[in-house]
């Protein structure tokens, strides 16, 4: 999904052109944008996995580009027209699947309607915050839950929160106490794949799936 489809066509327009105005300056291979990703799984009593709570953290390039456009529209407040650009981000990806899988035991799971989302600015840095519910609460129990991140298209990269290139702590957590062991696996694309991406230019669609290589796997396994 290109960056400019977060933008309505309206009031944001201007940020829409800025932004590829300035990448196609700087830039010549995918991605183009970045988020930084961190995931809190959420379980009911009875220890069933009931969704994931993300929050979605874009680059501070994109996020000042943004900000910039927002706090120009006439007659809204930030928090208003960050809300509706809460709106227009739910509603796109709710399309593209929200740009997340989930598989229990390497069956893939089925996901609800967000309805529950907030778009926020903190220390300069625009925020997605969302809860993507599974269609059916599963038993984590005796289980692995394998979850990733990504745009198809690789025109944004995703991945989890880090300090020097190791995913934090906080970048994957459990809401209930049982005893799992949590991991972040790094993708390991083949390096022709790792080629094609540098080579296409912005105005280039990448090849259907290419985000998926570029993926990190969130882990959840109990015994």
């Amino acid at each position: 999904m290109r960056l400019t489809r977060y933008l309505r066509a309206g009031g944001w327009k201007g940020a829409a052109l800025l932004l590829l105005g300035m990448l196609s300056a700087n830039v010549s291979a995918h991605p183009h944008g970045w988020i930084d990703l961190s995931v809190r799984v959420m379980t009911d009593e009875q220890g069933r996995v009931e969704g994931l709570r993300q929050t979605w953290r874009m680059d501070p390039f994109y996020s000042l580009v943004v900000l910039e456009e927002l706090q120009q529209v006439e007659g809204e407040s930030l928090d208003v027209a960050l809300d509706q650009l809460g709106h227009e981000i739910r509603d796109n990806l709710a399309n593209q699947g929200y740009f997340t899988e989930v598989y229990l035991n390497d069956e893939r799971q089925g996901l609800g309607e967000v309805t529950d989302y907030t778009v926020m600015e903190r220390d300069g840095r625009v925020s997605f915050m969302f809860i993507l519910p599974l269609q059916t609460p599963q038993l984590l129990t005796g289980g692995i839950l394998r979850y990733q991140v990504f745009d198809p298209s690789y025109y944004l990269e995703v991945v989890h929160e880090a300090d020097q290139g190791e995913p934090l702590e906080s970048a994957l957590v459990l809401s209930s106490e049982q005893e799992c062991r949590l991991d972040i696996l790094p993708a390991d694309p083949d390096p022709e794949r790792v080629m094609k991406a540098a080579m296409l230019d912005v105005d280039e669609q990448a090849t259907p799936g290419l985000g998926r290589h570029f993926a990190e796997t969130g882990e959840v396994a109990c015994p």
